[in-house]
C-alpha cells in the first residue's frame, strides 16, 4: 500500500505558550488521539509520513508537531535558548488544547520520551498513556548507566566545523548522524534518510538553532519523581542503541510501576523502516487501554 499522504492533513500553525508550533495531523478527530513528540534537534519530519499513516490506518488520530528550535516552530538564536523544559512540555499541552484534545496518548522519542514521563507527571488528567522509545529516566545523568560512546560525541562535536551554508553537506551531514545511530539488525534505508534530510533543510527555519536542545535546563522538580507516574506506560528499545543504551530502556521500567518493556533486537537509537509494523502495532496495543 502507498502510504504516502493517506488521512493527511494540512499543516498548522498554533501560537501557544509565547511560541507559534507547527503541527500535522493525520486520521479522523473523532478516532483515539495520539501526540507524538520528537527528540532533541529534529524535527516532526523524523516521525515519518508513513509510520503517522499506519497508526491513522488503525483507528487513530495523530498528530505530531515540530518542536521550538525546530522545523517551522519558533526558532531563537543559536546558543540561547529562550525557553525551558518544562516549556516544552506544556507545548505539547498546548499542541492539544489547540485540537481541543482532553486527553491524549503521548508517545515520545529520546528526549521526547523524557518529555513525555514529565508530561504524565504535570498533566496526568491530559494523558491516556505514555510510550517511550530510546529514551531515559528524566533526571540528572545517572552514573551507574553507560553513556554516549565517544564516536557519537565526536560525530556531532564536528558540526562545529560544517559549513551549514552548504546544502549539500548539511544534508549529507544529517544523513550520516542516523547512519551512525542505526542497528545492525536491518539495512539502512538511506534512501529514506537522505530525502527526509533534505525535507529538513528545505523547510527549517533555522538548523543551527536546533542544537539548543543540548543546553536545555529544568523541569527539575520532577527529579526523583519517575516513580509517581500511575498511567500505563510502554517502553520500546533497541539493543545496540548507541546514543541512549538498553540499560536506560530496563531502568525506565524498573522505575515506572506496572510499565511494559518491548526489546528490539540489534535495533539501534531509530525508528527503523522495517520496524514500522511492529511499533506500531506495539503502539495500537497499548493505546487501546485509553
Amino acid at each position: 500500500m502507498n502510504y504516502k499522504n493517506i488521512l493527511q492533513m494540512d499543516e498548522q500553525i498554533f501560537n501557544i505558550n509565547n511560541a507559534e508550533i507547527c503541527t500535522e495531523s493525520f486520521g479522523r478527530e473523532t478516532d483515539i488521539p495520539i501526540l507524538l513528540i520528537m527528540g532533541a534537534s529534529a524535527s516532526m519530519l523524523w516521525w515519518d509520513d508513513e509510520f503517522c499513516s499506519r497508526l491513522a490506518e488503525q483507528d487513530r488520530f495523530v498528530i505530531r508537531y515540530d518542536n521550538r528550535d525546530t522545523g517551522r516552530s519558533t526558532c531563537y538564536k543559536p546558543g540561547s535558548p529562550g525557553y525551558n523544559l518544562t516549556d516544552m512540555v506544556d507545548d505539547a499541552r498546548g499542541v492539544l488544547d489547540s485540537y481541543s484534545i482532553a486527553k491524549a496518548n503521548i508517545v515520545g522519542m529520546s528526549l521526547g520520551g523524557m518529555l513525555a514521563q514529565v508530561f504524565a507527571l504535570r498533566y496526568p488528567e491530559n494523558a491516556s498513556t505514555i510510550t517511550m522509545i530510546a529514551s531515559s529516566v528524566f533526571g540528572p545523568d545517572n552514573p551507574e548507566l553507560p553513556q554516549a560512546g565517544p564516536k557519537i560525541v565526536n560525530y556531532y562535536l564536528g558540526g562545529n566545523k560544517l559549513d551549514w551554508n552548504d546544502r549539500d553537506l548539511v544534508i549529507q551531514y544529517i544523513a550520516d548522524g542516523w547512519r551512525l545511530l542505526a542497528g545492525s539488525r536491518h539495512p539502512f534505508n538511506e534512501k529514506l534518510v537522505l530525502r527526509l534530510a533534505n525535507e529538513e533543510v528545505e523547510r527549517s527555519k533555522n538548523l543551527l538553532s536546533s542544537f539548543n536542545h543540548s543546553r536545555l535546563k529544568g523541569g527539575e522538580e520532577y527529579f526523583g519523581r519517575i516513580h509517581e507516574i500511575n498511567i500505563p506506560s510502554l517502553i520500546i528499545h533497541g539493543t545496540e542503541d548507541p546514543v541512549i543504551p538498553y540499560a536506560h530502556g530496563v531502568a525506565l521500567r524498573n522505575e515506572i510501576p506496572g510499565s511494559k518493556l518491548i526489546t528490539l533486537e540489534r535495533c539501534g537509537h531509530e525508528i527503523n523502516y522495517f520496524d514500522y509494523d511492529h511499533i506500531v502495532n506495539q503502539i495500537v496495543l497499548h493505546t487501546q487501554i485509553n
